[in-house]
């Protein structure tokens, strides 16, 4: 059985995220990409953002006994065979994760438009997934 206050504790951090990251919407690319302060901050509350929906994945894959979790990659996978997300919803939040591998492992070649787009056009992508978690508490 998932454990809510697990994912409630991190459902109530990503609130927070995402309502940090909504103010930076409103920002155009250079406001964004030429304050090293706000960009900074976006390009960390977005990481975090894609981590704690990781860290829920891994905790419902675990705690229903889905299969095991190799690659953080493998957590969207699992969760679309037993069917908690759909196949849509499944490559989006793979996607994010490519997006936040490089984030902390390409830092050095992060395209900052790249970043501003999924600031655009990623969050609901993420606030959907909550959707997902929130249902299950």
């Amino acid at each position: 059985m998932v454990r809510s206050e697990v994912i409630r504790k991190r459902l109530d951090r990503l609130t927070e995220y995402l309502e940090i990251l909504r103010g930076q919407q409103a920002y155009s690319y250079e406001e964004l990409a030429g304050d090293p302060e706000r960009y900074g901050s976006t390009e960390r509350f977005l990481q975090l953002s894609v981590e704690v929906l990781i860290d829920m994945g891994n905790h419902v894959v675990a705690d229903e006994q889905l299969g095991t979790v190799n690659w953080h990659s493998d957590i969207p996978d699992i969760l679309a065979r037993h069917g908690y997300i759909d196949d849509a919803l499944r490559e989006r939040w793979v996607r994010m994760i490519g997006f936040r591998n490089i984030l902390v492992h390409a830092y050095l070649e992060i395209d900052r438009r790249v970043v501003y787009e999924v600031l655009q056009h990623g969050l609901d992508d993420i606030a959907a997934l909550a959707g997902v978690f929130a249902g299950l508490i």
